[in-house]
């Protein structure tokens, strides 16, 4: 029998467990203890979060590889290839690689059903066990507590902001949501919360863990000076750091909180001043305000897709020069579209809406997002279409002309985006 491509393998995942989320460790930790359970690196770094989590991820990986560590990162979900989730000293997985992961968990799983996140959670854990690492990153897929990305006890563990998003699985409330991603944290182990308002139902769970909780403006604050920012520890020290090119004004919460961590760390992974520099001033993460010139115009792509994340797009555009703004939309069915259409509502002339149905059965339909912008907006200057490149492409002359088109509601919208490529190919 040919072995499975990587895209074969992938489908195939999907059909593994009749669910496509079912939170808890007993199945993924069944298989993980049958594969061994190696560590995946000495030192382990955990990210959770609502939103910030891939550019926290990405300002560690930076500042770690600028200090001359051999550094992997698990992220999701990705933007435009799979293997993007799987990246070992700055380089994707490629796809032999995962395969081969792949056949290693299929070859011990047994009758064991695994869901789509929990196989890519076990291949890259594989995958980082065999590469000689110095530290691993782990985003968290969703949660924190029953995420399988928490069968690893982090050396440090890192929370991010807490919104309301994936509310099924979560909670209703900050405080339910809280607590749940506190499930990270580990008896004894410092835990970063990036927040200096976090919920009480976090600050709660952290304690009943035993965590060392280190919580902005109380452990570390973040200073602004013009042209720098500076990080503050509580033991004195005190960091002069570029913005980071990561544009949204969230970033230097994100980048304190990573620097937070590896201070945390500094005994096991000392790292010079500059490496932190370096790290704040590279750090990349794809489809976070990600600026693409077209003619006189352009194009920003962001993933953001929760009504926080829309907030922090909609401060950004506040900043900007004023200019013609066209949205180009599209969400998922469980998310809250309306949310995020009205913080950027002073910013946008028309509404471009994008059905992603037609994408995936969890995707709002035109009629759904109609709905949506209707009840937030009232009327309000919109069209839709089927999919993004349609959208893009009857807006190239005003793109050509100046404006500025913002992509965003979900990832597959900022996928499609980034994929786009305008007619006139003299852009």
């Amino acid at each position: 029998m040919p072995r499975r491509s990587l895209q074969q393998w992938l489908d195939y995942q999907l059909g593994v467990h009749l669910r496509g989320v079912d939170l808890g460790l007993g199945r993924v930790g069944e298989v993980w203890r049958r594969l061994g359970a190696p560590r995946p690196a000495p030192v382990v770094i955990t990210v959770a979060g609502t939103n910030g989590k891939g550019s926290t991820v990405a300002f560690l990986e930076a500042m770690l590889a600028a200090g001359g560590y051999r550094v992997a990162a698990y992220t999701s979900p990705h933007v435009l290839a799979y293997n993007e989730r799987v990246r070992i000293a700055g380089a994707d997985a490629d796809d032999a690689a995962l395969i081969a992961a792949f056949e290693r968990i299929e070859a011990v799983r047994g009758d064991v059903p695994l869901t789509y996140f929990e196989f890519g959670t076990l291949a890259a854990l594989l995958l980082f066990a065999d590469a000689a690492l110095d530290v691993a990153v782990l985003e968290v897929g969703l949660g924190g507590r029953l995420d399988a990305v928490n069968l690893i006890d982090a050396d440090v563990a890192v929370v991010t902001t807490i919104a309301l998003d994936h509310q099924d699985w979560l909670g209703n409330d900050r405080d339910s949501i809280g607590r749940e991603k506190a499930g990270v944290a580990r008896t004894g182990r410092p835990l970063i919360v990036a927040e200096t308002d976090p919920p009480q139902g976090l600050l709660q769970a952290a304690a009943g863990h035993g965590a060392r909780v280190i919580r902005a403006g109380v452990g570390y604050a973040v200073e602004p000076a013009g042209e720098h920012w500076h990080w503050n520890g509580a033991d004195g020290t005190r960091l002069t750091l570029p913005v980071p090119r990561l544009a949204a004004a969230c970033q230097p919460a994100n980048a304190a909180a990573a620097i937070a961590a590896l201070h945390a760390l500094r005994e096991r992974l000392p790292l010079p001043e500059q490496a932190f520099v370096r790290g704040v001033a590279e750090a990349r993460a794809r489809a976070r305000l990600q600026r693409i010139a077209v003619g006189a115009g352009e194009l920003v792509i962001d993933v953001a897709h929760n009504p926080q994340a829309a907030e922090v797009l909609a401060a950004w555009l506040a900043a900007q020069p004023a200019r013609d703004t066209v949205a180009v939309f599209g969400a998922l069915g469980d998310k809250d579209a309306a949310g995020m259409l009205v913080p950027l509502a002073p910013y946008i002339a028309e509404w471009e809406l994008v059905d992603l149905a037609r994408a995936t059965e969890r995707g709002r339909d035109l009629a759904s997002l109609t709905a949506a912008l209707e009840a937030a907006l009232g009327p309000a200057p919109h069209r839709g279409w089927a999919d993004v490149a349609a959208a893009l492409d009857m807006l190239l002359p005003r793109l050509q002309a100046g404006a500025r088109v913002i992509a965003f509601g979900s990832f597959l919208i900022a996928a499609a985006a980034l994929r786009w490529r305008p007619r006139d190919a003299a852009v």
